[in-house]
């Protein structure tokens, strides 16, 4: 679960290394999970890149450390809270996914972070 003042690692190379959550959107509930989309600051970011520090951007969650119950009676939960940086159309920002993105993405309707993903779980 992510709640505003969480910090995410970013999965993607957009330059931003750092993003913490200001806000959930498009929910009423006061945290976001696995396929959420979150305003968030950047915290950390390399020089030189598309993303500066401290810049506002648009996020979905792709793994949380949470554990996901699915209706198969699979759970699953990850090493880290991450997130990949969208536009405002919801298409990533970043040419490149760096690790496993769970398929509940892939049933939010976000087909185009599904295929740079190089892993599905």
């Amino acid at each position: 679960m992510i709640y505003p003042q969480t910090i995410l690692t970013i999965a993607d190379n957009t330059g931003a290394k750092k993003l913490m959550c200001i806000q959930v959107l498009g929910n009423t509930k006061k945290y976001a999970m696995i396929g959420d989309i979150i305003m968030g600051t950047v915290k950390e970011a390399t020089p030189n890149m598309l993303i500066k520090r401290s810049e506002k951007v648009r996020a979905i969650i792709i793994r949380t450390k949470k554990l996901i119950k699915r209706p198969d009676g699979m759970h699953i939960k990850f090493d880290d809270n991450a997130a990949v940086i969208v536009n405002p159309e919801n298409n990533p920002r970043g040419t490149r996914i760096f690790g496993p993105i769970a398929s509940e993405i892939r049933k939010k309707g976000f087909s185009k972070i599904v295929s740079l993903a190089p892993e599905i779980l």
